[in-house]
């Protein structure tokens, strides 16, 4: 779509404000901004600074009968909390009482608010109190902007308009779009998902992609006259154009274009109105900021080496008793690396445990891929130095936490920063580090485990087989419960990536999309370094091109914009949300509990090959409450499922099966189906493969309480033909059916500790398996979302 944007002038704004000292733009600067951008329609405005005199002729030079007055300072951003909005008619008298009027009144009621509300005061008022404080406050009033009043065609809910830039840390511009008004924040927080407002990253977006977006919003739905009584007020190529000119825009005024002189921290015009098809601004804020220094790119590269040594160096292994060094050596023996080609550093000893040593890393006789760090945090800026400045490795992981994660000790983890950036400049780009505050690396194709947790308390399937999954995680402990949890996790690689001192979450990924043989990569993250989060966005984004699936959980979800003190974006698109919306919309799948994280690994690991037509269920119990409760669970906040139609043949298949076994007169056949604790493995056999083979079905829920006498779920237990071997187990019968089968089969095992083995011995067959029918189906449709988007991105 063709677009009207002007960014010399735009560009022009800045410097101007820059030149004052200014990091801001006024009010009236942000309607010339929005004239820039495209908008045929911005008020007409006059600026009248403080102690002016206020002429007839400037009045007149705004058409209508009416004026609205706003307050200027730079630091009263919510204008309309402390009455710094007026509409009056336009007579002389009037308005110039009006003025005067908020020259008293506006200090008083923002000295008031910001004396019940410390916490939310700017930074210059912080400790002020009563006189001073509004003697503060109006200082700091610049004048006012006198602006054409414009009435909007309705005052209904849903007819105004929230559109904004912002600059955020992690992912850059992304600019939202949603319910505007007043009382934004408690749309947002009122609101289904994605029913307010909508973000998404200008980098990763078209504009038509973007209004795809908006328009599964309430906030389009009403402007399109899409609901009972609402008349359309803007057009579809309106809000188009919107969208794609602010995307332009943005990508100018980006911290991740190379060229850009400013950058865009926030630009907000809040709302729009709507009268006779034309979008009016009706109040806006801007901030900028200029361009920082991005940290080099990193030689992911260099990562074959961290995960597939030739050879290791291992700093901190104790001579005499354990301890974490001692545990890591252990480990990277038991999983079959050579000894021969590891090399241990410790100043008094040649040897341990028959691995030899060498008294400094400047003795190391040869350039080792990876070298392992497992010493005090107080020795590693020292130790770093050595390592770039002779160049005596490839990888560094770095073991020790207090590297700049504790606050007070910021320093050291710059320190380093600056150290690594400047080896980037030598000709292989210096070492890459892993960490700090890693837990540390298991790498079955690499033959070794660096993890400092023994193996009596972390079971680890040792040997070599074709794996498919790996395990990323900022939190090690995180990392290594699941692995100690979920019996069927065995990723080829699980990396505690720490604090992420140089290596970050997207040159993992980066790296683990050029492996074939790794299908599923499960991140568990705590925040991205800068502009971190949309590379790694873009790298899911690969991913998924190369036929890979990204489970994916961010930690640190807080009520948004509870901190807040400018702009209502940042309160109804907080870090959470654009996080959750930008890795989602790159195709992810993205888990909002630890239990759904778990659910989804299990099932991605399980169903990378099935195939996933659509969202109809099909559900089998032989417990009424979970027929029920399956039912109950197929609407989510993020996904819907739909109990299937039986074909005429699937129902008479499952109706003669109830009858062969004298369950007609006790069950219906419907969905999902109750087939009563009657029923044998056989009625269960029957009635799965019936549904499995309806083409009206594109997955299936198979719940068994186990409970029952007439199923045979206990090791001990016989069959009249012979025994637990008898091809008649439901061990043998799910597992069967579900490897003939291209569609998703799920088992519930809603019972105690009596059962596990049943339920270990149905995951081991291949099958994966739930404890409670509600969150079977939760997380199925979860999985099932994210695959049918991720087929609309291929």
């Amino acid at each position: 779509m063709e677009t009207h944007v002007n960014l010399a002038a735009m560009q022009q704004l800045f410097e101007k404000a820059n030149n004052e000292k200014r990091d801001y733009l006024y009010e009236y600067e942000v309607y010339d901004f929005i004239r820039f951008v495209g908008s045929e329609t911005p008020p007409q405005f006059v600026f009248q600074p403080k102690g002016t005199r206020l002429s007839e002729e400037t009045l007149n030079s705004i058409s209508g009968n009416k004026i609205v007055i706003k307050i200027v300072s730079p630091y009263i951003l919510h204008k309309s909390d402390v009455g710094g909005v007026r509409i009056v008619e336009k007579d002389p008298q009037k308005v110039l009482s009006t003025i005067r009027k908020m020259m008293v009144e506006i200090p008083e009621k923002y000295a008031d608010i910001i004396e019940r509300n410390p916490a939310h005061a700017p930074g210059k008022y912080k400790g002020l109190n009563d006189r001073v404080l509004q003697d503060a406050i109006a200082a700091d009033i610049k004048g006012v902007i006198l602006v054409q009043f414009m009435e909007a065609d309705s005052q209904e809910f849903g007819n105004e308009l929230l559109v904004s830039l912002r600059n955020t840390r992690e992912f850059g511009m992304i600019l939202s779009a949603g319910l505007g008004g007043t009382d934004t924040e408690l749309y947002a927080q009122s609101f289904k998902k994605g029913q307010a407002v909508v973000a998404a990253s200008t980098e990763m977006v078209d504009g038509n992609t973007f209004f795809e977006l908006f328009k599964q919003t309430i906030s389009y739905k009403k402007l399109a006259g899409l609901t009972r009584g609402q008349k359309r007020i803007v057009t579809d190529d309106q809000l188009l154009e919107c969208f794609t000119a602010l995307i332009e825009t943005a990508k100018n005024f980006s911290p991740d274009n190379p060229k850009a002189k400013f950058i865009i921290e926030e630009m907000e015009i809040n709302p729009f109105a709507f009268t006779d098809y034309l979008m009016l601004p009706l109040d806006g804020l801007g901030r900028f900021s200029l361009p920082k220094k991005i940290r080099a790119k990193r030689p992911i590269e260099k990562l074959d080496k961290l995960l597939h040594p030739t050879t290791i160096g291992l700093a901190g292994v104790s001579a005499k008793g354990d301890n974490m060094g001692k545990i890591i050596l252990k480990n990277i023996l038991d999983n079959g690396y050579d000894q021969d080609k590891i090399t241990l550093i410790h100043p008094k000893v040649d040897q341990i445990d028959g691995v030899k040593a060498v008294p400094s890393l400047r003795d190391l006789k040869e350039k080792v891929d990876l070298l392992i760090l497992g010493v005090s945090a107080k020795v590693i800026p020292n130790m770093v130095d050595d390592i770039i400045d002779h160049d005596l490795a490839e990888t560094v992981l770095l073991i020790p936490g207090g590297l700049g994660e504790v606050q007070g000790n910021e320093n050291i983890k710059l320190e380093l920063q600056e150290k690594i950036q400047s080896s980037r400049n030598q000709k292989d780009s210096g070492p890459i580090f892993l960490g700090g505050n890693s837990l540390g690396i298991l790498s079955h194709p690499g033959r070794y485990d660096a993890l400092f947790i023994p193996e009596s308390k972390l079971p680890i399937h040792r040997g070599e087989y074709v794996r498919k999954s790996a395990m990323i995680s900022q939190s090690g402990a995180y990392m290594i419960t699941r692995m100690s949890k979920l019996k069927f996790f065995d990723p080829a690689y699980a990396l505690s990536i720490g604090n992420q001192l140089d290596l970050t979450a997207s040159d993992i990924l980066n790296y683990l999309n050029t492996i074939e043989d790794i299908k599923t990569a499960g991140f568990y993250m705590e925040g991205f370094t800068d502009l971190d989060g949309l590379e790694f966005a873009k790298a899911v984004q690969q991913a998924v091109k190369r036929g890979k699936e990204v489970v994916f959980y961010k930690a640190g979800r807080t009520p948004e914009g509870k901190s807040a003190t400018s702009g209502h974006t940042a309160s109804i698109a907080g870090d959470y949300m654009v996080c959750e919306s930008c890795i989602d919309q790159a195709g992810a799948i993205v888990a909002d509990t630890f239990t759904s994280f778990e659910g989804l690994m299990k099932l991605s690991r399980a169903f990378h090959n099935k195939k996933i037509s659509g969202n109809r269920l099909a559900a089998v119990s032989n417990a009424g409450y979970e027929s029920v409760g399956i039912a109950d669970n197929i609407l989510g906040e993020d996904f819907e499922l739909v109990m299937a139609s039986f074909s005429e043949d699937t129902e008479d298949k499952i109706s003669t099966a109830l009858k062969k076994a004298h369950l007609d007169a006790l069950s219906d056949v419907k969905n999902p189906m109750d087939i009563t604790p009657m029923a044998s493995e056989t009625v269960y056999e029957s009635v799965i493969r019936a549904m499995l083979e309806d083409d009206s079905v594109d997955a299936v829920v198979a719940a068994a309480v186990p409970l029952t006498p007439i199923l045979h779920t206990l090791p001990d237990e016989k069959f009249d033909n012979g025994g637990i071997s008898s091809e008649q187990d439901i061990i043998k019968i799910i597992p069967k059916l579900a490897a003939e089968s291209d569609k998703p089969l799920i088992m519930v095992v809603d019972s105690g500790t009596l059962f596990d083995p049943l339920a270990d011995a149905l995951q081991d067959g291949g099958v994966p398996v739930f404890r409670s029918a509600d969150q079977a189906v939760l997380v199925l449709g979860k999985y099932i979302n994210g695959r049918l988007s991720i087929q609309k991105l291929e």
